[in-house]
């Protein structure tokens, strides 16, 4: 180098050895700062927490074989946000999915600056080697670190970032919670006239019990009106309550009104009266996110007042519903919820916390709403408690003799009775026998079946008698996922329809608690954009809408999600069609919801974590023109969009609008 350089000229000279100089020292300042020294308390993840030097099963890090002394193991979906502040040259390291992970994960590490995507390994599976990157980050001061899942669901998802370290000139980088959003109240306040809201159409058995309150927002006192009721059923005008029976089978057609001293408000509406129930997608609250083990009667009658107080009922929520945890339990350190399963004659025995249960439910049924109850087929329930295993006839008669309107039949300890056999015939059984159970009671009782969509139940569950059926385990374990949730509950689409319904479990916003450890309620992890995106999701899938936070603490944005009765035709629309999806870019899908009238309701999603536009044509989806546009969240006209739409999409958000076409 140095006989190199005398054969140069001076200037030449003295410009390379000043660059040199430099090079040197811009080495020598610079530092190393490995992401495992970092706070990591920032890091989302889909499962358990981010482990420091070590996999998410707190063994060694190993990657296709290959050990790695440092790096943090974490699990997807998991996103970790970086300040850099600028002061960071590089980001280097390696990724991979751990060798201890035991099971077929597949994932995808994405790092981000500054909205631009640095680097994609593509899906990675258990197994491959190592993949190693290297990226510039001189002048980036955000970095993102996110792990999707590859596409097949979080399972086995354990991904680690190995020997992840910055090359540092300035401050060092320091892991900060995600971008900052403020709380957006998309929808409008419901005006002083009336405006009666809810499905167009509810259906009953012949001689059972009905009980339908008519939803309607306006100002309060309100007269109600129905006229073509059938024989049998009764109207209270000053609550809106229609209760009695019908005697005869047969469709009636009604209209119902809502008047006050600001107008007046009328929608058509039908019974149909036969063999068929949850014509439309059920709608209530459920405690399970709430309160789990702690539910208490108390809880439950509040959570009815609430349901009336907060104008939920008047956007169309109709049931309250106890889950696990109401019966008593061998082993509790609440001596109120211990005791003996049955009675002498067989009957179960409620706990300590629920002293009289047709008082409960007569209290619900008292403001029109509808009570619903929880078991579970095997002998105890997954909390522990009292289950219905051989005593299914004699508990079936108990609830509906107690008044209960809904029953969440769930498998849990019901393996216990299969004994390894997961055959099909197995995976009915239970279910067969409940529902048949259920069709010989005297009161409608809708009918979910909660085994986590094994069997693929969504092609048999109404033909065992079911209304309703998970399709996937707890979401409160994956909430970060709610839009991978909703895709696969998609691909069930065909089976949706009036009366049978796919359910990707209840929407949990507002103050709700963590799933594991089964914590008291606090402020729900998602975003006010997540937020509306999960509504949106589930009204256009026709899934059931159960809310489970706590109602005591409903605040405006948890209203504002909850009670968009424009969001709720969508979902309660009698065709029950569930929207099919229409993939736009890699990062963002519309989904396109066919209405009874002909008119379509559209979603447009960015479940990435970077603001984007999204920008459609009516034909790309497979519609005509659109002469007619609303943005159903804000409850705006759009005006006539002839060819297609562009909207802005928050990250992780979602735009609905509603077209009609001539």
């Amino acid at each position: 180098m140095m006989s190199r350089m005398k054969t140069l000229p001076f200037f030449h000279r003295v410009v390379l050895s000043l660059t040199l100089v430099l090079s040197v020292n811009t080495l020598w300042a610079a530092e190393t700062v490995w992401l495992d020294q970092m706070d990591l308390g920032k890091m989302r993840q889909g499962y358990g927490k981010p482990q420091m030097n070590r996999s998410i099963r707190e063994t060694p890090l190993t990657i296709g074989g290959r050990k790695f002394e440092r790096g943090v193991g974490t699990h997807a979906r998991s996103t970790l946000w970086i300040e850099l502040g600028g002061g960071t040259e590089r980001f280097e390291g390696f990724a991979g999915v751990d060798d201890a992970a035991n099971g077929p994960g597949s994932v995808v590490f994405k790092v981000f600056g500054d909205g631009r995507k640095l680097w994609d390994s593509g899906v990675m599976k258990v197994g491959q080697e190592a993949r190693e990157f290297a990226l510039s980050t001189e002048g980036v001061k955000s970095l993102l670190l996110q792990v999707e899942d590859g596409g097949d669901g979080i399972s086995y998802d354990h991904a680690n970032w190995a020997e992840a370290r910055f090359r540092v000139t300035g401050s060092s980088p320091r892991p900060v919670s995600g971008p900052r959003e403020e709380i957006l109240l998309l929808t409008p306040k419901p005006g002083l006239a009336p405006r009666v809201n809810g499905p167009s159409v509810t259906g009953c058995r012949p001689g059972h019990p009905f009980l339908y309150r008519i939803p309607a927002t306006g100002a309060r006192p309100m007269r109600y009106q129905a006229s073509g009721l059938p024989q049998g059923l009764e109207l209270d005008k000053e609550t809106g309550i229609i209760s009695g029976r019908v005697s005869m089978a047969g469709e009636y057609r009604l209209v119902l009104r809502a008047i006050n001293e600001h107008g007046r408000s009328s929608k058509a509406f039908r019974i149909v009266c036969g063999d068929r129930l949850a014509l439309t997608p059920p709608m209530g609250w459920n405690h399970w996110y709430a309160h789990y083990n702690r539910v208490t009667d108390r809880m439950m009658r509040e959570a009815a007042d609430a349901m009336i107080t907060s104008g939920m009922a008047d956007v169309g929520y109709q049931y309250v519903s106890i889950d696990d945890c109401w019966m008593n339990t061998a082993k509790s350190d609440d001596p109120l919820r211990v005791g003996p399963f049955r009675d002498a004659a067989g009957q179960i025995i409620p706990n300590g916390h629920f002293p009289d249960m047709k008082a409960l439910t007569d209290f619900i049924h008292a403001r029109g709403l509808k009570a619903g109850i929880y078991t579970s087929p095997g002998p105890t329930t997954c909390a522990g408690f009292a289950g219905s295993y051989q005593h299914e006839a004699r508990d079936a008669k108990q609830f509906a003799d107690w008044g209960f309107d809904f029953l969440k039949y769930d498998w849990c300890s019901y393996t216990e009775v299969t004994r390894g056999d997961s055959s099909l015939a197995a995976l009915k059984k239970p279910y067969i026998l409940m529902g048949e159970i259920l069709k010989r009671q005297p009161r409608d009782i809708v009918f979910n079946l909660c085994q986590y969509g094994m069997g693929e139940v969504w092609e048999w569950g109404a033909e065992v008698g079911g209304h309703s059926w998970r399709t996937a385990g707890d979401l409160g374990f994956e909430l970060d996922r709610i839009f991978e949730v909703a895709v696969k509950n998609i691909e069930h689409r065909q089976w949706s329809r009036p009366g049978s319904w796919n359910d990707p479990d209840y929407l949990q916003i507002g103050y709700i608690g963590a799933a594991r450890g089964m914590g008291e309620p606090t402020p729900c992890p998602l975003t006010p954009s997540e937020q509306y995106s999960f509504m949106s999701l589930w009204c256009l899938m026709a899934a059931p809408l159960f809310y489970s936070g706590d109602m005591t603490r409903l605040d405006e944005l948890t209203l504002s999600v909850l009670c968009n009765p424009e969001m709720i035709e969508v979902n309660q629309d009698a065709l029950g069609q569930c929207g099919r999806l229409v993939r736009i870019t890699d990062e963002t899908f519309a989904l396109i919801k066919e209405m009874e009238d002909g008119s379509h309701a559209v979603g447009l999603f960015n479940p990435g974590e970077m603001e984007t536009s999204c920008s459609i044509r009516w034909s790309d989806l497979w519609l005509r023109p659109a002469w007619r546009a609303r943005d159903l969240w804000r409850q705006q006209e759009l005006g006539p969009k002839p060819e297609g739409i562009t909207v802005p999409l928050a990250r992780r958000g979602c735009s609905v609008v509603r077209v009609w076409h001539r």
